[in-house]
């Protein structure tokens, strides 16, 4: 399961790093600690928070991704994947977008795709691609 440090779930959230521990102590956020002792909120637990709030922050100054040409981009969490047969359809929530990408279930299978993962999705034409931060475990 992909887990987010105290800062980097703030930012996700488009809160402070205090925010988010008030809410921790308050019980509206589920915090664990990580491997390494520090406070981790899930991937999963921001998608529960996320919910509608258009306002969910600057996700692409927080997290930038590798550099490319297309500046049509989207940094987000991935809110849902449903896969059938062929296809898949990911949805990533973005600040106040939300962006939905039909691909092949193979392509969300080498992905790992999951819904509280980070990912970007790119449009560029008519086209949207979805990719993962440099360094992923995937």
């Amino acid at each position: 399961m992909t887990s987010f440090r105290i800062s980097e779930a703030a930012a996700l959230l488009g809160v402070s790093d205090d925010t988010v521990r008030r809410w921790a102590d308050a019980g509206r956020v589920e915090v664990e600690r990580g491997a390494n002792g520090m406070l981790v909120v899930s991937g999963t637990e921001l998608v529960r928070l996320l919910g509608d709030d258009p306002d969910a922050g600057a996700l692409a100054e927080a997290f930038p991704l590798a550099r490319a040409s297309a500046r049509n981009r989207f940094v987000g969490l991935v809110t849902a994947v449903e896969r059938d047969g062929v296809m898949a359809r990911v949805e990533l929530r973005a600040g106040p977008f939300r962006i939905v990408s039909l691909m092949s279930r193979e392509a969300a299978d080498e992905l790992g795709l999951e819904p509280g993962m980070l990912a970007a999705a790119t449009a560029k034409a008519t086209m949207v691609t979805v990719e993962l931060p440099a360094g992923s475990d995937r």
